[in-house]
């Protein structure tokens, strides 16, 4: 089976990256996230409900919505913050990307260990930029409030395709689609990958330059 991938390209201020992959990340797990399943019988069970948060950004224009879920949103920080200041450090060429990927497990006869199949990806591929002044950094602020607001839409579009996800299992085969280590909601197994790579950050390029440049004499 082909995993589905989507690709993101942003470029903002290394200040930014941790809300724009959150952003991202959380209004994917959102719709990715079950409440948690209570079995009466092997194959009979109800759902419960998940609640939602409104997440108001510091460096972004910006408000996403989020499970409410105190140890989901940690795991979601630390993975982000884990690589954003991979991006952000003196090692780094300032480019880098991570992926969020969904994934079920398949059991295989003794003495084989089970296979994770990954059946959605999202990516989010980031080149970070300095400002000269004020005005460029105001600029690029909304760029990449209205860039996520192109994003989360079409995310909400994507979800309300009828795309494959796994089947619900039976209570004994719960742990093979969802992760239930989560007290307060269900989602599909999930799990984080990113690389960074280069050796120094580079200043705004050119094309970027310029796009503002001729912005702010409009």
């Amino acid at each position: 089976m082909n995993a589905r991938s989507q690709v993101f390209d942003l470029t903002m201020e290394g200040r930014q990256v941790d809300e724009a992959v959150a952003t991202i990340f959380h209004t994917v797990l959102f719709h990715r996230c079950l409440g948690k399943y209570m079995y009466t019988g092997d194959a009979q069970y109800s759902i419960g409900t998940v609640g939602y948060t409104d997440v108001d950004c510091n460096f972004i224009d910006f408000t996403y919505v989020c499970c409410t879920s105190d140890s989901l949103t940690h795991k979601v920080k630390r993975a982000i913050n884990s690589f954003s200041e991979k991006l952000r450090s003196n090692e780094s060429c300032g480019s880098g990307q991570i992926s969020l990927e969904f994934f079920e497990k398949k059991k295989n006869r003794w003495p084989f260990p089970q296979e994770s199949i990954p059946w959605e990806v999202w990516t989010v591929h980031l080149d970070l930029i300095k400002h000269e002044n004020e005005d460029e950094r105001q600029l690029c602020r909304e760029n990449v409030s209205d860039l996520l607001t192109e994003k989360v839409i079409y995310i909400t579009e994507l979800m309300n395709r009828h795309d494959y996800v796994p089947k619900t299992p039976s209570q004994t085969e719960l742990d093979l689609i969802f992760d239930t280590s989560f007290p307060d909601v269900q989602p599909y197994l999930f799990k984080f990958d990113y690389s960074t790579s280069g050796s120094a950050a580079p200043s705004m390029g050119n094309a970027m330059k310029k796009i503002i440049k001729e912005t702010l004499a409009m």
